[in-house]
């Protein structure tokens, strides 16, 4: 009788925080310009990757399909939970509740292989320099983000079908502010011990996996940068791998508490937060940091906000010739 009601279902209820309304209207005021600054980071490292020539290399190819996830990834749940917050309407389509599920499940399993793929970017650059470039091919390069795709949208068609016909009992409130899978979990009126046996299973796949890929890749990457005898070495290899080590460390400290403890076994309160830092702060962090520390992202702007203004400069100089000449 519970499933029957579950499949006639029109909509969820998010119930996110709207036990706090003064804390609702705080998180509009921030979410709002950091989701806007989100969009304008990262679409502006695509545009740079893209244009610049100077930044069509790998690890830059790998850096726009990065900034791309990011975009989409906020994008999936941020527009939903600012219209959440700036009123007392909190429900969500089924089918709207059902995409963000998949894509949160896909995007963020993509996320996951994408950093591992990096990882071996930086160890084959630092290691291996003499053959980077045969190495790290563009055939090469566009196989394994295929494959980070293709694992990321599998692991996501295989679970969002699995959570989503649960057996809920007509229960219809959500104590998240988006679709995630261990709130879904959680509003299951039967045992769910087996789909978390599961999630743990293809977490260690999806999550750990990679994780102990970048860990190793980076033990052979500080094995190598000491060996470097000139201080210069050292420091330009170093930066080189900093921002995809920060930015790894961001990613996988929020993701590792979330998904390998499904269900009930984790605070809900504290689950909201991590989620949020993971799903806003993360995308807004990135661009920074690969801008900041990085001077070749830094030259890319400069030499594009030159060239505008010098392109500028000359079709106004043309303008005026024609006007002289016209006189």
């Amino acid at each position: 009788m519970g499933t029957a009601n579950d499949s006639t279902f029109s909509h969820f209820i998010l119930l996110g925080f709207s036990d706090r309304p003064q804390l609702e209207r705080v998180l509009f005021a921030v979410i709002l310009p950091a989701y806007l600054l989100t969009l304008l980071g990262n679409s502006t490292i695509i545009l740079v990757s893209r244009l610049d020539p100077h930044l069509h290399t790998p690890m830059y190819f790998f850096l726009t399909h990065l900034s791309f996830l990011d975009l989409s990834f906020t994008s999936s749940s941020i527009p939903q939970l600012l219209y959440n917050l700036s009123g007392q309407d909190k429900t969500i389509s089924y089918v709207g509740c059902a995409l963000q599920l998949v894509l949160f499940l896909g995007l963020g399993g993509v996320e996951c292989l994408l950093l591992a793929v990096m990882a071996y970017d930086r160890f084959v650059a630092v290691c291996k320099p003499l053959h980077y470039i045969v190495v790290m091919s563009p055939k090469l390069c566009m196989g394994l983000v295929l494959v980070a795709w293709g694992c990321g949208v599998a692991n996501s068609l295989a679970m969002s079908p699995v959570t989503l016909s649960l057996p809920r009992c007509g229960r219809r409130s959500v104590d998240h502010f988006l679709c995630e899978m261990p709130a879904l979990i959680r509003m299951a009126c039967v045992n769910t011990a087996a789909v978390e046996g599961t999630v743990f299973v293809l977490a260690i796949g999806i999550v750990l996996s990679p994780l102990v890929f970048i860990l190793v890749s980076y033990g052979y990457i500080v094995r190598a940068v000491l060996q470097i005898r000139s201080t210069a070495g050292r420091q330009k290899a170093f930066n080189t791998c900093g921002s995809h080590l920060t930015v790894v460390s961001l990613f996988y400290g929020n993701i590792i508490y979330m998904y390998m403890q499904p269900g009930n076994s984790s605070s809900q309160d504290q689950g909201k937060f991590l989620t949020l830092f993971y799903n806003m702060v993360t995308p807004l962090l990135n661009p920074l940091i690969y801008t900041l520390r990085n001077k070749e992202v830094k030259g890319a702007l400069r030499r594009l906000l030159l060239g505008s203004r010098e392109t500028k400069e000359v079709r106004a100089g043309s303008r005026q010739t024609r006007g002289k000449l016209s006189w």
